[in-house]
């Protein structure tokens, strides 16, 4: 999956995959409780369920990490200001509260809240596009930067998901993903790029 093509970055499926990768790791502890305590059983108590929900976390996992790692180009620009709001990647932290209570899967009051919870969450995310900005890139050691770049004459504020900290001063390779949110190419690609320039 290549992020380059800007009709891809906002199609619902693409979006929802990336959305999912944010709470993979809820979604394997909603796994490990759905296992008999009293049972030595290796499967869980909903194999069906817990299996699916296991193949989204993986596979979703994958792609974004897949996805950003394919960003090797885009705008060159000129970082004028910077500074870190990874915090703000906490934010989808509160569902994982979700981990404390008791869920059973047998329930179906229980799976249609939940799904009607995650549903709204994706809305919100899928509305105001982001998508990129999950605990799943934090884990894999990105940031999210406050930036102010230069592109010739024009001056932009925006987003930027990054794997090294932006020196002010100097020239990144930005990929836009909407109106407010980029992500930078790895070092090693803008110097490559410029490179072959």
């Amino acid at each position: 999956m290549t992020l380059r093509d800007p009709s891809l970055r906002l199609r619902p499926w693409a979006s929802l995959l990336l959305f999912l990768s944010a709470y993979a790791p809820l979604l394997i502890i909603l796994v490990i409780k759905d296992y008999d305590p009293d049972s030595f059983q290796w499967l869980p108590r909903h194999p069906i369920l817990s299996g699916t929900l296991l193949v989204i976390a993986i596979s979703s996992s994958i792609a974004i990490l897949h996805a950003v790692k394919e960003i090797s180009g885009g705008l060159s620009v000129t970082v004028t200001k910077a500074s870190n709001k990874s915090g703000d990647m906490f934010g989808y932290t509160v569902p994982y509260m979700l981990s404390f209570l008791r869920i059973d899967f047998s329930d179906w009051q229980t799976i249609v809240s939940l799904t009607i919870f995650m549903s709204i969450l994706f809305i919100m995310a899928y509305r105001t596009q982001t998508v990129f900005i999950n605990p799943i890139l934090a884990l894999a050691g990105y940031m999210l930067i406050d930036c102010t770049f230069k592109r010739g004459e024009q001056e932009i504020q925006a987003m930027v998901v990054t794997r090294t900290p932006l020196v002010i001063g100097k020239t990144y390779q930005l990929e836009r993903l909407s109106h407010y949110l980029y992500v930078a190419a790895t070092q090693e690609d803008s110097e490559r790029i410029k490179a072959n320039r």
